[in-house]
């Protein structure tokens, strides 16, 4: 994790870039189904115009740095995970199969137990 101090100020032009950002979303969505009578293709390009319009309105605010700071510093945490290998992921799963087999047949004898003490022994339905 970073140990830079996180400061948070929240200017009208970031707040304006952002609402920006969320009315291009907005109109490049509206455009793809405004544009229904269009080919395929012309709607995809409205539709990723506007995503890209928003984009780049975010990615200029303290907010989209932010949030760019934040991916950046979890790909390198990732790189940092000690991924298992085949051989232990396959393990690992077998027990979890095994537990849960084990919780399923305890479960269900649970539930035969209490029912045979509900129904026979206590009320005599059966």
């Amino acid at each position: 994790m970073s140990s830079q101090p996180v400061q948070t100020v929240n200017t009208s032009n970031d707040k304006i870039k952002i609402a920006l950002a969320i009315a291009a979303v907005v109109a490049g969505v509206v455009g793809f189904f405004v544009l229904s009578d269009q080919s395929t293709p012309v709607r995809a390009v409205a539709l990723v115009a506007g995503l890209l319009v928003a984009i780049a309105f975010a990615w200029t605010s303290a907010q989209g740095r932010g949030f760019v700071g934040f991916a950046k510093e979890s790909v390198r945490e990732t790189k940092k995970v000690v991924w298992p290998t085949r051989k232990e992921a396959m393990q690992i799963t077998a027990v979890v199969f095994a537990f849960v087999l084990v919780m399923a047949i305890f479960l269900w004898g649970a539930d035969k137990l209490l029912e045979f003490l509900l129904y026979d022994v206590i009320l005599g339905w059966k």
